[in-house]
């Protein structure tokens, strides 16, 4: 493992140089929850990305360092950083700039694509986020330091966040499994095993990878519904 990262250490300090971070945009004000009803669904492919803690973001930025929102995402208060990290597997092979997301949280935990797992080589295990015990781990480089992660590392089940409002209209509760219908008109499929999410502050917002994405051709569909699981 040591040599690994000396091998990485001595590529990026000869090629990486540090390129100044985006402005952080203005910060849209928060709906009111009597503002949100009925919500439209929106469907989101997730792409590779890392959640970090701040102890570890310090590690790998230097001391003090402090995640700088480039582009707020559609769940309140989350964002996508402008700092990235590179993410190395078994096998030696690394990819390059995957995004940290914001804000800090309280574990450090690597999210792919099943393609991206095994490119890596990494049995990677299909958890709901935050769920890492018993992981497999990879290392993560920054600019300043690595990490040498035990575990934290999943392909992220399917979601959808819901208020209270849109699972009482949806008839499910937070842990039920819901349906995403495609409409396509050459691959139309359904897609199940998505795990309802339910809080206050969420938006109507399915989440899926960007296998999975690919795999009904998300981009192209004709429209998008979504049902609680049959059974």
């Amino acid at each position: 493992m040591a040599a690994v990262v000396a091998e990485v250490l001595a590529e990026k300090l000869a090629a990486r140089a540090r390129v100044p971070a985006a402005p952080a945009p203005t910060k849209a004000p928060a709906a009111k929850a009597s503002d949100r009803a009925p919500a439209p669904l929106v469907v989101n492919i997730s792409v590779r990305h890392a959640h970090i803690t701040e102890q570890h973001l310090e590690v790998l930025f230097g001391a003090g360092a402090k995640l700088e929102p480039q582009r707020w995402l559609y769940q309140e208060g989350q964002y996508a950083a402008a700092q990235t990290v590179d993410v190395i597997g078994p096998k030696r092979r690394i990819l390059h700039d995957v995004r940290i997301l914001g804000p800090v949280r309280d574990h450090t935990q690597i999210e792919l694509a099943f393609s991206d797992a095994i490119m890596l080589g990494i049995d990677v295990p299909v958890r709901m986020s935050g769920n890492i015990v018993g992981t497999p781990g990879c290392i993560v480089m920054g600019p300043k330091g690595h990490l040498v992660l035990p575990e934290g590392v999943i392909r992220a089940q399917r979601h959808v966040h819901l208020s209270p409002a849109d699972a009482e209209r949806h008839g499910v509760v937070a842990g039920d499994e819901m349906e995403l219908v495609v409409e396509h008109p050459t691959c139309p499929c359904v897609l199940g095993g998505i795990v309802a999410r339910v809080h206050p502050t969420f938006r109507l917002e399915v989440h899926m990878d960007s296998d999975e994405g690919n795999a009904c051709d998300l981009p192209r569909a004709a429209g998008v519904a979504l049902r609680k699981a049959r059974g």
